[in-house]
């Protein structure tokens, strides 16, 4: 049987002993075991550790690594950055919102994929660069992404 939010932030406080110094540590592995940070396990995260719920929050979203809603499968990020832009970033990061209908920041309905933009993933001489998971796509075109898009279905 599935466990419910409830008992999954139970499980991890109990592995960081409820120890209010490894809050960040908790949230990530709450956003690990959950694949984000739902209202109510940010209200059993403060109990559990006794601290306010305005602190969880402003942690979890004071990093940009933590999702306060759903996260597609497949994390998709469009390195923004000047090499990139300059080589045709903008245009790859349209075409992918056309082909997926979501703009940058959203999750497709099916939670297939999330689109995220970076500001420079050290890979300039390989731009535009599109990251999807771990998988780096280098030199990305309109055209060149679609198929890679396929390959994530």
């Amino acid at each position: 049987m599935a466990q419910t939010v409830s008992e999954k932030v139970a499980r991890v406080l109990e592995k960081h002993r409820r120890d209010k110094s490894m809050l960040v540590g908790i949230l990530q592995d709450v956003q690990a075991d959950i694949g984000y940070i739902p209202k109510d396990a940010m209200v059993e995260v403060s109990r559990g550790l006794d601290v306010p719920e305005s602190r969880v929050y402003s942690v979890a979203t004071f990093f940009k690594a933590f999702s306060l809603t759903p996260r597609g499968r497949h994390l998709i990020n469009v390195c923004l950055g000047t090499a990139c832009h300059v080589r045709g970033a903008e245009k790859v990061l349209e075409k992918i919102e056309e082909e997926l209908k979501v703009k940058r920041g959203e999750t497709t309905p099916d939670l297939k994929f999330t689109l995220e933009t970076v500001n420079c993933v050290g890979a300039c001489a390989l731009g535009p660069m599109v990251i999807i998971g771990d998988d780096y796509h280098g030199e990305m075109t309109p055209e060149g992404i679609l198929p890679v898009l396929k390959q994530y279905n």
